[in-house]
């Protein structure tokens, strides 16, 4: 998919960023950490947007690869959404500095590409959580009387407070532990009765 001096490029970027923040992901910080030219790196992408948007490209796949696994899964919907934050957080802990991308959309608000992104992953990531909620209902393991709409919103806006606060703490928490509780907490309150 890419080429290596282009993986090259996005690896050094998440370094940067991760180093520096969204912020400082200028191309000439990128050159500097490269010891190349700014000119060299236009050779392999149009401009700063386009190396975000091939990073945002490289979590999509990941989170898409996620819900996969998870969406048609035999095992419990509780189980299967317990196994898509697990992954998430697992893909945080090895880039952490995706955190600062992912969740840079009001950054982005300008950036008319960059934000359709973000919005076309969040209302995947959504939809996806939604499907399988409406699969744990119809199993009975999740309480009919409780709206997808709002659960949905439950979980991911759980995760992301999770993430977002693991990064303002310097990454200083175990964020797989912190994620095991947040989602026992969870599992309490989605729980069908008949359980």
């Amino acid at each position: 998919m890419f080429t290596e001096r282009q993986q090259e490029i996005l690896e050094q970027t998440i370094n940067l960023i991760a180093e520096k923040g969204i912020q400082g992901m200028t191309m000439k910080n990128l050159s500097k950490r490269l010891r190349i030219t700014e000119p060299a790196i236009y050779r392999h992408y149009e401009n700063k947007n386009d190396i975000l948007l091939c990073l945002l490209e490289y979590f999509t796949t990941i989170t898409t690869g996620i819900f996969k696994q998870q969406i048609n899964s035999e095992i419990s919907a509780i189980d299967r959404i317990k196994i898509i934050f697990q992954r998430h957080f697992e893909a945080f802990k090895k880039t952490p500095a995706l955190v600062a991308v992912i969740f840079s959309e009001e950054i982005f608000r300008n950036e008319l590409v960059l934000s359709n992104k973000v919005k076309q992953i969040m209302e995947c990531n959504a939809a996806s959580i939604a499907r399988i909620i409406e699969n744990g209902k119809q199993r009975g393991e999740i309480s009919e009387n409780l709206s997808t709409q709002q659960l949905t919103i439950i979980f991911m806006g759980s995760l992301r407070l999770l993430v977002k606060r693991w990064q303002m703490k310097g990454f200083s928490f175990d964020l797989s532990s912190e994620g095991d509780k947040l989602f026992q907490t969870l599992n309490q309150l989605i729980k069908s009765k008949n359980d």
